[in-house]
């Protein structure tokens, strides 16, 4: 197959210990897993990409598995809640389970602490090629700066998460080759003035024709749309974006060699053959996962998001009986009753919020191929059949008909087992079933698209107070789906979210991007029509502060009122016999792992405003303009 990236090569990158580590050290020591050293390895640009897959690969994992690192960025917001009401320990009560010293990199917890984990590991291994980048010989120095410019993209691309999930965090601008403990945060809008710079050098050098999974140029361009949007530099965005959709646009006509086997188009964009197909022009970075290559991984999306259609008592019939299983009947002949096979063995995790699965969808979108009133695209459980082969060898009337809601179900059934899904989105083919149990398949994934780009250059026209070109950003997105177009008395920053929540399902990082949104208020001190002109402010931007302060007042940032607005499970009295659903103002920002801060002996790490460690902060240090952090006598290596 062309165009594929290798994913299982492994390349040793010496005497560079893991960062901000509270677990076992065990896993510092460097495992030599192939005969590659930087000796023989980072001598052209071949071993320097080598080193960048490490980066590439570890972008995949947040998408990737069971309770996939994105289900905490969902979870964290407006669309998603956590929706195994089975144990204790899920992230459902936020004010007594998201805490420094908590398990905080669990599957069955939350994925915060991965966040903080992966962030600096891709930041140490981009920080190898950037700090060896003329060590190397090049064919030219076109071919020496695209390496540079993928290597700043990838660290660019973790400072952007880490800055809107924990705020003032360390710098890290070069390799680390010895143990060091004397870290310190820094300012978070100086890491993005610096950041973007380098940015600005990537999307100049970065070529646009790239494989699959490799850092394109239109990679850049959108990372550098998003940093310039943080910086308030909106008229930038848009003139990158410009560049960006006009030599990618979007697909708007039926394609792919399956298409026959799809309802409409965007089952066609969504299907791993899109994802794969060079004709695709709407792509602009992926993480890979070919379908029968050594080294893949399974998304798992199917077991994440697709509700628990298999409870043995929230889908029971009418009369009492077992409903469903996964397997059918061995007689069974029609291919309807496979609801494994069909639709996924879902356990209920990724729950869906009344916002997305009902309020999104308006008058505007009853054509919208994205939504629920297509319900090619969309499914609800009692879309499925009852297929419990006790059923059908009983004789039972039930047998073959759709699955009916029980009135008296649990709340932890409702919770877990009753809601709707973006099928389209949701559905991976999984030749490689575990138990026989379809989870979702290996497939690339998007991780950035022109439609996104769009989205992003109509957002950007809502801060110039242009809604009438806003509007025509949304509705080139919106016209491909079928929906109405907007006007521009139509929109304000609640509609810009709810169109990247209707196109960016299990794309977008929709915590961080609420975050950036909350920020950019806060720093323009901009009236937010959406809360009858509330003005906020950066020195609360967490709330008054205190440990565990917990606070649910309205007002003290937008990511803390637009949650607690649209999600109608935090703080609105749900509850199962587990928890209760729970989140807070200081919620907006994570906390940083305690072992990251107690490990730091010689530095100081600070906490986040509202949990405990906070009482020590100190100032942040500010990223100089020039030069490096780590290496200060050094020129900068453009």
């Amino acid at each position: 197959m062309k165009n594929i990236i290798k994913i299982g090569v492994s390349i040793v990158i010496a005497a560079v210990p893991v960062l901000f580590s509270g677990c076992s050290e065990s896993w510092l020591d460097t495992k030599a897993l192939s005969f590659y050293t930087p000796d023989n390895t980072y001598v052209n640009a071949e071993g320097f990409y080598a080193a960048l897959t490490t980066c590439e690969r570890n972008m995949r994992h947040e998408f990737f598995g069971d309770g996939a690192p994105l289900l905490t960025e969902m979870i964290q917001a407006d669309i998603c809640v956590e929706g195994t009401t089975d144990k204790a320990g899920p992230q459902m009560d936020m004010d007594s389970s998201i805490l420094p010293d908590a398990n905080l990199n669990s599957v069955d917890r939350t994925r915060i602490g991965w966040y903080w984990d992966e962030g600096f590991k891709g930041i140490k291994y981009a920080n190898v090629v950037i700090a060896r980048i003329d060590n190397a010989t090049y064919k030219s120095e076109a071919e020496r700066n695209a390496v540079l410019g993928a290597a700043y993209f990838q660290r660019a691309y973790r400072y952007y998460k880490l800055t809107h999930q924990f705020g003032d965090v360390p710098f890290l601008d070069w390799e680390i080759n010895a143990p060091k403990t004397d870290f310190y945060s820094y300012d978070r809008w100086s890491i993005l003035e610096r950041e973007v710079k380098n940015l600005e050098f990537a999307y100049q050098w970065v070529p646009e024709n790239v494989d699959r999974g490799r850092t394109s140029k239109a990679a850049c361009g959108v990372l550098l749309m998003k940093y310039y949007m943080c910086l308030g530099q909106f008229e930038k965005a848009i003139a990158i974006g410009r560049e960006i959709v006009a030599a990618h646009p979007l697909m708007t006509n039926r394609f792919t060699s399956t298409q026959a086997n799809h309802p409409n188009l965007m089952f066609d964009l969504h299907s791993v053959e899109a994802k794969l197909d060079m004709s695709n022009t709407e792509g602009l970075m992926y993480v890979v996962a070919y379908p029968e290559v050594d080294g893949s991984d399974r998304i798992q999306l199917m077991r994440n998001a697709v509700a628990f259609w298999n409870s043995s008592t929230g889908c029971r019939t009418p009369d009492g009986k077992t409903g469903t299983n996964v397997t059918v009947a061995a007689d069974e002949t029609n291919p309807l009753m496979d609801n494994n096979k069909l639709y996924g063995r879902g356990i209920g995790r990724l729950r869906n919020t009344n916002y997305f699965q009902y309020d999104i969808w308006t008058e505007k979108e009853k054509n919208d191929m994205r939504g629920v009133y297509n319900r090619d695209s969309w499914k609800n459980t009692s879309d499925l059949l009852y297929n419990h082969p006790s059923l059908k060898s009983s004789g039972s009337e039930w047998y073959g008909k759709n699955i009916v809601r029980n009135p008296a179900m649990s709340v932890e059934d409702t919770i877990r087992c009753w809601y709707q899904w973006p099928h389209y989105k949701t559905y991976v083919p999984d030749p490689k079933t575990t138990n026989g149990q379809y989870l979702g398949g290996e497939t690339p994934w998007y991780v950035y698209r022109s439609a996104e780009v769009y989205l992003m250059m109509g957002e950007c026209y809502y801060w110039l107070n242009q809604p009438g070109q806003a509007a025509e950003m949304l509705n080139v997105v919106r016209a491909r789906a079928g929906a109405d177009p907007l006007t521009a008395a139509d929109i304000n920053i609640g509609e810009i979210l709810n169109e990247r929540a209707r196109e960016l399902y299990y794309e977008e990082n929709r915590h961080v991007e609420i975050v950036r949104i909350a920020y950019t208020f806060a720093k323009l001190g901009r009236p937010c029509e959406v809360f009858g002109g509330r003005v906020y402010k950066l020195d609360n931007f967490s709330g008054p502060g205190g440990t565990g302060s917990n606070v649910k007042q309205e007002g003290y940032n937008f990511w803390w009122d637009w949650v607690n607005k649209t999600n109608n499970f935090y703080n609105k009295g749900v509850k199962h016999k587990w928890a209760e659903y729970k989140i807070s103002v200081h919620h907006v920002l994570w906390p940083v792992p305690a072992g990251a801060i107690t490990s730091n002996t010689n530095g100081h790490i600070n906490q986040n405003i509202g949990y405990p460690g906070a009482e020590t902060n100190i100032a942040p240090l500010t990223v100089p303009a020039d030069g490096y952090v780590l290496k200060p006598d050094a020129e900068p290596a453009q």
